[in-house]
């Protein structure tokens, strides 16, 4: 079953507080092994915005910038590592190997990766898959659960974006 939720944001400062909620969730969850989350969306729909409120939540100091030259970027947070890919250079899928993006699934390792279309089917799957929208009034944020881990994050998200 896939568990999905819209979420509305009405500016960048609250894309961001929604990125620290989700960023909370992935810190505390104790799963077994590697988180992977795809942001996908136009230029400026707010994927980077997101995943500086996510890591600033976590404690990460000074400007989150997008890896779209390092292509990832790890940053350690208390017994994780959260990698934040940018996938925009990308011209396809294959430029993905020498990357390595399969050595960094161990456990504790949650993958961030924007532009995550562009790396085809040679991707890990996404557990939780995020859809940026530009709207009149803001964007929307559309979340898909990949997996049974994505669905339980999904649901905690929603319960968390419910009571903000």
């Amino acid at each position: 079953m896939r568990q999905s939720l819209i979420l509305q944001s009405e500016d960048a400062a609250q894309t961001a507080a929604i990125g620290a909620q989700l960023g909370r969730i992935l810190a505390e969850s104790a799963a077994g092994s590697a988180i992977v989350v795809h942001l996908n969306g136009e230029l400026g729909a707010g994927k980077t915005t997101f995943v500086g409120g996510l890591l600033r939540e976590l404690g990460v100091k000074g400007p989150v910038r997008s890896p779209t030259y390092t292509l990832i970027e790890p940053y350690p947070v208390r017994s994780k590592v959260f990698y934040h890919l940018d996938l925009y250079r990308l011209q396809e899928p294959r430029e993905l190997e020498p990357l390595g993006i399969r050595e960094l699934l161990g456990d504790g390792a949650i993958l961030l990766i924007e532009w995550s279309q562009r790396g085809g089917s040679l991707l890990p799957a996404a557990d939780l898959l995020l859809d940026f929208h530009y709207q009149d009034d803001g964007r929307r944020i559309v979340v898909s659960s990949g997996t049974k881990l994505g669905m339980q994050l999904a649901i905690s998200l929603k319960s968390s974006t419910d009571h903000r």
